[in-house]
């Protein structure tokens, strides 16, 4: 770069964007990178505290700000996002559809070792709607080592995308309630409302919903029938804590379902129960479902929905992050629950 006094730089080229602040009003470039001076700018340049400004001589092995942050970009992303053009040395990566965020998250710790670059996400498995920012990228000086955006583009190349959002399936559910007391009418079932209006938020349909008593091979039963119909996933409500008489997770069991997890680090939630029969997910959900507004089965729909398979590793990550902090006034999911 070359520094130049701005009464001099007429017919000269900035290279970098010149910042403009006013509070409560505006911030953003009043000239852009690229910008020809002009005799009538040098009086706003002169306002904005820029007594000089700075031309780009740049070698072959240095890359502007904006560049640098353009390639970032570029090399990160996978399907379901997109990014703007650079601007003051940022590109923002935002959701191209709503749907599932995904991020690498042990890949984007390499790529921030590297000195002089930025690259800021959101957290990994939320769900976003379309437009929203996702991620951030930058470089920190106004010109960067091409070798250092090379080496996290190299990351990047190792092993597909850094981020991405995965669309979320519309899937047919079946919903089986479970319980001697709600089955012979004792009382009302109030669970089964919360999960049909859960599930109809990402458009899913509760095509099947029927009452089981307690009987381990009844639920058995109403399970395998529900999949033989075609469920696309089933749920089942009640009979999940460690009571004698609450069979649920036996009659999952003995559906021949791969059991992932009868448990989980997630309070609370901690009863949940998640299984596979072939492709088909089964959802054993404990009663704080019922009048929590944010559990375990948040955390893990959405995932269920974007196709992934959750195994039990991943259930016991949740235990970071999966304590809820029982706020007044619940803001979930703008709030720790969940994220790690």
């Amino acid at each position: 770069m070359r520094k130049v006094k701005v009464e001099d730089a007429v017919g000269m080229v900035l290279c970098h964007d010149i910042t403009k602040i006013v509070p409560g009003e505006f911030k953003g470039p009043a000239f852009k990178k690229g910008h020809v001076v002009k005799q009538e700018d040098i009086e706003e340049l002169l306002k904005l505290g820029k007594d000089h400004i700075y031309i780009w001589e740049c070698g072959n092995d240095l890359l502007h700000e904006n560049d640098a942050a353009l390639r970032m970009a570029k090399a990160a992303i996978g399907e379901g996002v997109e990014y703007s053009q650079p601007s003051e040395g940022k590109v923002n990566i935002t959701a191209a559809r709503p749907g599932l965020l995904k991020i690498d998250v042990e890949r984007l710790n390499e790529i921030n070792m590297i000195d002089e670059i930025s690259f800021a996400t959101q957290h990994t498995n939320q769900v976003v709607e379309k437009g929203a920012v996702v991620a951030g990228t930058r470089a920190i000086p106004l010109v960067v080592k091409k070798e250092k955006i090379e080496a996290m583009e190299s990351i990047c190349a190792g092993g597909g995308p850094i981020l991405k959002v995965k669309e979320i399936r519309k899937l047919k559910v079946a919903l089986l309630t479970t319980g001697n007391e709600v089955y012979y009418g004792r009382i009302k079932d109030k669970f089964s409302p919360v999960v049909k209006k859960k599930v109809s938020r990402y458009g899913c349909e509760v095509v099947w919903h029927e009452l089981a008593y307690d009987d381990a091979d009844l639920i058995k039963e109403k399970i395998q029938a529900f999949i033989s119909q075609g469920a696309q996933m089933v749920i089942t409500t009640g009979g999940m804590s460690v009571d004698p008489d609450d069979v649920t997770p036996s009659g999952v069991k003995n559906t021949g379902a791969e059991l992932v997890t009868y448990g989980a680090p997630v309070l609370p939630g901690a009863m949940f129960m998640l299984a596979y029969l072939g492709d088909v997910p089964i959802l054993g959900l404990p009663a704080c479902v019922m009048y929590y507004k944010a559990t375990v089965f948040d955390l893990v729909l959405p995932r269920v929905l974007a196709g992934e398979r959750i195994n039990r590793k991943e259930i016991a990550r949740m235990g970071h992050g999966g304590l809820c902090m029982s706020c007044p006034e619940c803001r979930y999911p703008v709030c720790p629950f969940g994220k790690y």
